[in-house]
């Protein structure tokens, strides 16, 4: 694939009231999400939630790309079809997750680094040929007690920018996602303060890199505070504040920024997307890169009666793409 492409195809992922799903969960984070609702974690299980998602009546119209894990990218639907290729029909961009999740840094109590570069090239080129045109690889900082050291942060950064180029290399856009999490005690202050120095950080090495910006999409937390903290905010005051921090630390050439639901209530994170967009003035577009914040839902309604309910869980996937695409535009109503 050509610069052109790479660049064309990243903002498709961006396209205007368009967001992507990210259906990319690991076999133990799968697990984890069918054991809280009562479904036995199969292969035609996964095979068939993940169909309920990909294939949701009007979904396609509000989402751009979704992110597949690796046993997803093979499967196909009931009829035989492979995932990608019911993808492509419905103008669903095929992306995948590469990285290998995140150990222990040596050295750096309670602070991780994310692995997966060894045989990444190969990986890519395979995932290349399945149909997937971006790839996902998510970086982990943790605020705690004096962390994130700036070990991590350049660690994490380090291998971001590593992943990135040879991603672009095999004609794949790269999704850089470098995620500060909810977990803690920390105030909305101390986030904006992370999350500025890690975008900062992570922005320099994907210039060392010779990581080509205009396609490569960043995939954002939101400054927030901690989960923990007695002081939470307001809608607007997140809003003002992750605008101000990506303002600050991302370069305007960047064809978009999608953001992670980390956490977030579902409606929490359609509100402060909607809210960011409604404020508006930014060089980039603003959307969504949900997984559970798209999903949950769904999942509780299906494992109610998982043939029964089928079509009402995809029906609640597609209102989910629909709120989350007028979010993106600043078009969200509450309740509406």
């Amino acid at each position: 694939m050509s610069i052109e492409e790479l660049e064309q195809t990243a903002q498709a992922m961006v396209a205007s009231g368009k967001g992507i799903i990210a259906i990319d969960e690991s076999s133990g984070t799968i697990k984890k999400r069918f054991d809280a609702v009562g479904i036995e974690n199969t292969e035609e299980n996964r095979r068939a939630y993940r169909e309920l998602l990909l294939t949701a009546p009007g979904a396609a119209k509000h989402l751009s790309g979704a992110i597949l894990y690796d046993e997803t990218i093979r499967q196909k639907t009931r009829d035989g079809i492979p995932f990608t290729e019911v993808m492509r029909k419905a103008g669903i961009i095929p992306g995948i997750k590469v990285d290998k999740g995140t150990q222990p840094l040596a050295g750096y109590p309670g602070e991780l680094v994310t692995e997966g570069l060894d045989g990444l090239r190969d990986r890519l080129k395979e995932y290349y040929a399945l149909g997937a045109r971006f790839a996902k690889w998510r970086a982990v900082i943790t605020i705690g007690d004096d962390i994130p050291s700036g070990s991590c942060i350049e660690a994490n950064a380090h291998a971001l920018a590593r992943y990135a180029a040879l991603c672009q290399e095999q004609g794949l856009v790269p999704i850089v996602e470098p995620e500060v999490l909810m977990d803690g005690e920390h105030d909305i202050e101390t986030c904006y303060e992370v999350t500025e120095v890690t975008l900062r950080s992570v922005f320099g090495a994907l210039y060392d890199f010779d990581v080509n910006l205009e396609g490569t999409i960043l995939k954002a937390s939101m400054v927030l505070p901690g989960k923990d903290c007695p002081e939470q905010a307001s809608v607007e005051d997140v809003a003002h504040a992750t605008l101000r921090c990506l303002r600050s630390a991302v370069p305007a050439l960047l064809p978009g920024i999608v953001f992670l639901s980390g956490g977030q209530s579902d409606e929490d994170a359609t509100a402060h997307l909607d809210a960011m967009n409604r404020i508006g003035g930014n060089p980039w577009p603003l959307s969504f890169s949900y997984g559970r914040a798209m999903q949950s839902a769904a999942l509780a309604l299906w494992a109610k009666d998982m043939q029964g309910n089928f079509a009402a869980a995809q029906a609640t996937v597609a209102q989910r793409a629909r709120e989350n695409g007028l979010a993106a535009l600043g078009q969200w109503r509450k309740g509406g």
